[in-house]
């Protein structure tokens, strides 16, 4: 009796191992979809306000108020393609895309600059740079290979462009659709709480991702006034996607801050790198610096602090955290997944002193 107790509790063990190998398998092979449907709910998030006050203030149908914001987010969209246009047309030019030999010899002529100027001030980095064999390891091919495979990938963007629309005018038309599925997986007798928790996670979840727009807002202001006060060729593009980058927490600033280096040293390609491009460039940067101090210590704590109602010692903590742990992905989706777990305990677990210290501003 006991030999069969254990066969079937080890069959049973290995039918559910089976399974969750399937399930992670078939997660793995639809991954695209998943994405596809967590991009949809920020932007349902994000646009959930702007259905709200159509629908209340203007008084609004609920299919007509969805439209409206779809429509809304589609020409911002497009508006910020047809920023990008001007600026890949320009760079184009500027490094010369189609003479490798001619990008070359800019960017030869500006390393002997950049050398001189260094002779000039008794620094000699020459030798060390001949070491390296800098720019006999350049591939200049490279960059033509680099838009040939970013052309190729807008069919694919495309589609996704398609799938998150669609996707995110049916969270936004039925506000209930994704609730119900989440509902679905909870068990009996939890549903209220579960209902609660839920509305609770997305009016927090809906004021942090607009608290993050008015973040980028401030950062592209303070780019923009700072590369147009310099002559950088662009600057709309350049400050919006240096911004854009800021929404990866620590990573992003670090990348935005080459970005924008190389953008305003190519945008002045040719000219005397001791009298325009190094003063230029140096502006800038301390003009990025500037906006990271303000968004560091006014934008971040206040967004953290008024959305999704933690603090900002708490939240670097957790950013930090779960970049350890996942990388990239986890400092992006630290905060929100952060929010989600807090209110949960807080619905379910509020009889602990802990959950109750940790939910108090909730």
């Amino acid at each position: 009796m006991n030999a069969k107790i254990i066969a079937n509790g080890i069959l049973r063990a290995l039918g559910i191992l089976a399974a969750i190998v399937l399930v992670l398998y078939f997660l793995y092979k639809i991954q695209s979809v998943i994405v596809y449907i967590a991009v949809a709910a920020v932007i349902s998030l994000i646009g959930r306000p702007i259905v709200l006050f159509l629908r209340r203030k203007l008084k609004f149908n609920n299919t007509l108020a969805v439209v409206v914001t779809m429509v809304l987010f589609i020409g911002i969209l497009l508006s910020l393609i047809s920023m990008f246009i001007p600026l890949i047309a320009d760079q184009g030019r500027n490094l010369a895309l189609l003479d490798f030999q001619q990008l070359e010899s800019n960017v030869d002529n500006l390393y002997q600059q950049i050398i001189t100027y260094f002779e000039f001030n008794n620094i000699d980095v020459e030798e060390s740079i001949k070491d390296s064999n800098l720019l006999s390891k350049l591939d200049f091919s490279l960059i033509p290979n680099f838009f040939n495979g970013l052309v190729s990938g807008l069919g694919s963007f495309s589609i996704g462009l398609f799938s998150v629309l669609f996707i995110s005018f049916f969270f936004l038309k039925d506000s209930q659709l994704f609730e119900n599925g989440i509902l679905m997986f909870v068990p009996k007798g939890n549903e209220m709480r579960s209902k609660r928790s839920w509305n609770t996670i997305k009016d927090l979840l809906s004021r942090y991702f607009v608290g993050l727009i008015f973040q980028i807002l401030i950062l592209f202001v303070i780019y923009t006034i700072v590369l147009l006060i310099f002559g950088i060729d662009n600057a709309l593009v350049i400050a919006f996607l240096c911004a854009l980058l800021n929404l990866v927490p620590y990573v992003g600033p670090l990348v935005s801050g080459f970005l924008m280096l190389l953008l305003s040293m190519s945008s002045n390609l040719g000219e005397s790198f001791s009298e325009v491009i190094l003063p230029k460039t140096t502006y800038v940067m301390i003009g990025f610096v500037i906006a990271q101090l303000v968004d560091n210590f006014f934008s971040q704590p206040f967004i953290f602090s008024k959305s999704v109602k933690s603090h900002p010692l708490e939240i670097f903590l957790v950013i930090i955290i779960a970049g350890i742990l996942f990388g990239i992905v986890g400092m992006i989706v630290a905060v929100p997944a952060y929010t989600a777990i807090k209110v949960i305990l807080k619905e379910f677990l509020s009889e602990y002193k802990f959950v109750n210290k940790l939910t108090k501003g909730l």
